[in-house]
């Protein structure tokens, strides 16, 4: 790749998702850059970058996806590795960023952890960080260093079109969201497909636990998404679809950008109405899941390649978010 910049590009993988890394890197027209990732007999991280940094641009793709925190300390270890290496600058490129549910206090005593890991990435020494769909667009404002926070849309809208649609318009087809902050998602989405609105009304009795109450819209003969940012237990999600059911859709489809699927997601996901759950590569899928015949995974290496390139050479990024 030709730079127009006095430093070059440099993409680094962790370990937790070195298949879109990969990805991410072909789109771009280089090399992935090579690192060592051990551990010692205690299981301590140990990091030995393998190639020249000094002066460089790197870009380091990890999602702190389970295990977290083996997955975030290892980032951090990176970061400090290269930072010691005297590279000009690190983005961290963080499809999924985890800890991001825990962005504020919703009872007394306990922590805003999505704000403890702005603080670690920082302290680290990254100077950028660019991520997919973030829980709430208000971790941008944790970090005092710049925060991309791009959106999976356009990979997941073309899907709609071409599978949900007839002739790229969703008449026949209503964007559910599984609660009501998610609402403002499923019109952006609906919006560019003119497809209709619903919601389903929750009531949420702890973590990982969630009962569906009851459709707000009409869904009666229609073709329902459920559209979320993730999936972690699809305990709503396979609520919502149950009420869509109830309430006459006659297909029930569901759109995420970030696969969690911990504990019984995928044994819930499978005994569930939902015809395709359909996701994105920001985190890699485990083997059951793999096995799932459910699932259809989408890529993001080309909207992130592309993010890079326009963070390295300064071009305006601001058309992503979109």
């Amino acid at each position: 790749m030709a730079s127009s910049t006095p430093t070059s590009l440099q993409i680094f993988a962790g370990t937790s998702n070195q298949p879109l890394a990969e990805k991410i890197a072909q789109s771009l027209g280089v090399d992935l850059s090579k690192a060592d990732f051990r551990r010692f007999s205690d299981n301590e991280i140990f990091v030995e970058i393998q190639e020249s940094v000094r002066g460089k641009n790197v870009y380091l793709v990890q999602s702190t996806c389970a295990p977290v925190n083996d997955n975030l300390m290892e980032l951090l270890v990176t970061v400090d590795t290269m930072k010691r290496a005297s590279v000009s600058s690190i983005t961290a490129v963080m499809p999924y960023y985890g800890y991001a549910r825990q962005d504020r206090k919703v009872q007394p005593r306990t922590p805003i952890t999505a704000k403890l890991v702005a603080d670690l990435l920082t302290a680290a020494g990254v100077d950028r960080v660019v991520s997919l769909d973030l829980h709430s667009g208000q971790i941008q404002g944790f970090f005092n260093i710049p925060f991309d926070n791009l959106f999976a849309r356009p990979v997941l809208l073309n899907y709609i079109r071409e599978n949900l649609c007839q002739n790229g318009q969703g008449e026949e087809l209503v964007i559910v969201s599984p609660d009501a902050g998610g609402v403002e998602r499923a019109r952006a989405y609906a919006k560019k497909v003119n497809a209709k609105v619903a919601m389903i009304d929750k009531r949420r009795t702890g973590p990982n636990v969630a009962k569906a109450m009851h459709v707000v819209g009409e869904v009666q003969g229609m073709k329902a998404l459920i559209l979320d940012d993730m999936v972690d237990t699809a305990g709503t999600l396979t609520e919502a679809a149950e009420s869509l059911k109830k309430n006459g859709a006659t297909e029930i489809y569901a759109c995420c950008t970030h696969p969690v699927l911990s504990g019984p997601a995928i044994k819930r996901i499978k005994e569930s109405c939902i015809k395709k759950l359909v996701c994105t590569d920001t985190i890699p899928l485990s083997q059951e899941a793999k096995d799932c015949g459910k699932i259809e995974v989408l890529t993001v290496a080309g909207l992130l390649a592309e993010a890079i390139r326009r963070i390295h050479f300064h071009d305006s990024v601001s058309s992503l978010f979109d």
